[in-house]
């Protein structure tokens, strides 16, 4: 494992997804210095935060069409060994699964949980990297 942040019960990322992709960058350019690195992807124009030319764990990405309506927000996500095993348990639990395991291109694959009181992350099982 080469991150700490890869291991499993690890936060590893922080995104937000907004309404307004240029404003957000503007803000967050302004007050905390963030350089903002566009990647397209297939859906979208994700934006990776970084500063000092280094990634700083985070993102920013327009609402997706399955969340419209739901206002902007920050989301973290835990990495976990195994998401489909993971998601199965949070049911198992009592908690939901808000968005199934799905595959982020290159990336690693993901969910969105909630657990029992209604609080939501996501979890996220990266690829390996190529050597």
């Amino acid at each position: 494992m080469a991150n700490p942040w890869e291991q499993h019960g690890a936060f590893s990322w922080c995104e937000l997804m907004t309404t307004d992709t240029d404003a957000a960058k503007t803000f967050y350019a302004q007050l905390f210095g963030w350089e903002m690195q566009d990647q397209p992807m297939p859906e979208m124009m994700y934006t990776v935060l970084k500063s000092g030319g280094k990634e700083v764990g985070g993102g920013l990405m327009p609402i997706p069409n399955e969340a419209a309506g739901c206002p902007p927000t920050w989301g973290i996500y835990v990495t976990v060994d195994d998401v489909d095993a993971t998601a199965k348990t949070t049911t198992e639990l009592g908690g939901t699964v808000m968005r199934p395991p799905t595959d982020i291109p290159n990336v690693g694959r993901f969910a969105i949980i909630q657990d029992p009181q209604g609080a939501m992350l996501s979890i996220i099982s990266y690829f390996p990297k190529a050597a």
